[in-house]
């Protein structure tokens, strides 16, 4: 097939428009992702006077230098933490990614102890969920930087206490499904938070500062009445001497996070997955940085799904499945950095021809065994009677049926609108993709506001009509304006990524680099035997 020849004109007036308002974004994702660094930063005098390293520090540590590092949950909690924005800090009281320790992949959460405590928040909850289910899926070894006062007594929630036990609950999965979970008591692990290394198959105690205890002193003295030290209740000579809790003894924690790379690397955890094939690749004939001028901010204003393949894939070159039917529906095979995927893209709602199309093109990769990247830029499926005739609810889905039920990895990349039917089509998190991450242009929903104060306003003039009455405007205006704000409102990506509907969101001109990373990932997880056992390793 020849190479996609791209229209795109970088010196047009609509070109220069889109840029700068993806810009604009941009640079409110950055402002956002250095919200809680600058937070936590604020402690660093407080961290050095102990002895200890700051959050970030540990993970510089602990991580390869060099190789790549994938955030996830860069905005959770965001708008969803009980602050007002000016105070909502992204990324919640942790952070969590996949990075190279000692030359192995693996799933990483660290407490960030610099912002309120690293306290168990109801935003943070979701995020470490989220990183264990990263682990366990995609058979990754799992690294915990300890250092949390526990649950946020401040803002109690009964549910978050309950479901607070399904992070104890990963654990005992992943240490059953045969993935290492290695803990670095750094400081205090207070209450529930005392199981995250009694649930742990490996744990480092840093001497002086590491503590594990189900009541610290205070809540001990309240509890019972006991007064006792911090270090008799849950110190890490005490834990390494006399409970068993410790494995490890650390004098600091840069000698904690040294011990944390040798228990990796003697893992030997890369010996039990084949090494991929080398390929050589060219990167795209069109520069990734052009993505920023060429996708609209506006998701109704339409632009070629191609020419943003065209700026990701290896060579810009993809084949085209079936591109004279079902036109709307784009179903397209390539590579990203020498890995065979497939791309679904949408160049408007998608119709019956379209539908079926991508339930065959789906099919297919499924038995070539071909990874799925599903760009969402949809705003549903085709409604009226022409297209309720021809079977819309019928051919749409079947395609739900080949979204949910391929076996292959399935990546997802809001790129535009994701609303109604078109959400669930093309792999919303409902569908549990492998990875799903947004662009910042990015809206999710069941519908547009200002669709939804449409729909409401004519059904309030058909209510109005067969009681023989005539709508009130300036109610209807109220009801329009008021039902748009409630829809725009949550639509936002900054706003269903700090609801953690997402992974995370990215530049959007980091696409490429981003499907490299998570296709590498999903592959090591195919080809990687691990030894399971009845039961998670209980410690002695």
């Amino acid at each position: 097939m020849p190479v996609f020849k791209s229209r795109l004109s970088t010196a047009s007036d609509s070109f220069t428009e889109n840029r700068a308002a993806m810009l604009r974004l941009i640079s409110q994702l950055t402002d956002l992702n250095e919200r809680g660094a600058l937070a936590s930063e604020m402690r660093r005098d407080r961290f050095h006077k102990r002895g200890q390293l700051t959050p970030r520090e540990r993970l510089s540590r602990l991580l390869d230098p060099g190789l790549p590092w994938l955030t996830i949950g860069n905005m959770s909690g965001y708008l969803n933490d009980g602050r007002p924005e000016e105070k909502s800090i992204p990324g919640s009281t942790n952070i969590a990614g996949i990075g190279y320790v000692n030359g192995t992949r693996c799933a990483v959460l660290v407490d960030d102890s610099g912002v309120m405590a690293g306290a168990l928040t109801r935003a943070a909850l979701p995020k470490i969920i989220r990183i264990m289910q990263i682990a366990l899926e995609q058979k990754l070894p799992f690294v915990h930087l300890v250092e949390s006062a526990g649950g946020d007594l401040l803002d109690y929630r009964v549910e978050s206490f309950v479901q607070g036990g399904e992070m104890f609950a990963m654990q005992a999965r992943l240490s059953k499904a045969g993935l290492p979970v290695i803990t670095v008591l750094h400081g205090s692990s207070t209450a529930g938070g005392a199981y995250m290394p009694g649930m742990s198959d490996y744990v480092i105690g840093v001497r002086g500062n590491g503590k594990a205890f189900l009541a610290g002193p205070p809540l001990l003295k309240a509890a019972t009445g006991e007064i006792a030290k911090d270090e008799d209740l849950g110190g890490v000579d005490m834990h390494a001497s006399r409970t068993g809790l410790i494995e490890y003894v650390a004098e600091n924690d840069a000698d904690a996070l040294l011990t944390a790379r040798s228990i990796v690397g003697r893992l030997g955890w890369n010996r039990r997955c084949p090494s991929p094939m080398a390929k050589t690749y060219e990167p795209p004939h069109y520069d990734p940085d052009e993505i920023a001028g060429l996708v609209p901010v506006d998701y109704r204003t339409p632009y070629d799904a191609r020419e943003l393949v065209a700026r990701i894939v290896d060579g810009s070159d993809f084949d085209d499945f079936k591109p004279s039917f079902g036109v709307s529906m784009l179903c397209l095979q390539a590579q990203v950095m020498g890995q065979n995927c497939a791309f679904l893209g949408n160049n408007g709602p998608i119709d019956p021809d379209g539908a079926t199309k991508a339930a065959q093109f789906l099919q297919l990769m499924d038995q070539a065994d071909i990874p799925v990247i599903f760009l969402q830029n949809i705003t549903g499926y085709m409604v009226g009677a022409q297209y309720e005739q021809a079977g819309m609810i019928k051919h749409g889905s079947k395609m739900i049926q080949a979204v949910t039920n391929i076996e292959v990895p399935r990546l997802t990349v809001n790129v535009g609108a994701s609303f109604g039917a078109g959400n669930y089509g093309m792999c919303g998190q409902g569908f549990g993709p492998d990875f799903l991450f947004s662009w910042p242009n990015a809206a999710t929903g069941v519908m547009g506001g200002e669709q939804a104060a449409q729909v409401m306003s004519i059904v309030a003039e058909s209510a109005a009509a067969r009681s023989g009455q005539e709508p009130d405007p300036e109610m209807l205006a109220k009801q329009e304006a008021k039902l748009k704000g409630l829809y725009d409102s949550q639509s936002g990506a900054f706003v269903t990524s700090g609801r953690n509907l997402d992974d995370g969101i990215i530049d959007p001109r980091d696409t490429r680099k981003l499907l490299g990373f998570l296709l590498a990932t999903v592959w090591e997880a195919r080809n990687r035997e691990v030894r399971p056992n009845s039961f998670g390793i209980a410690r002695m």
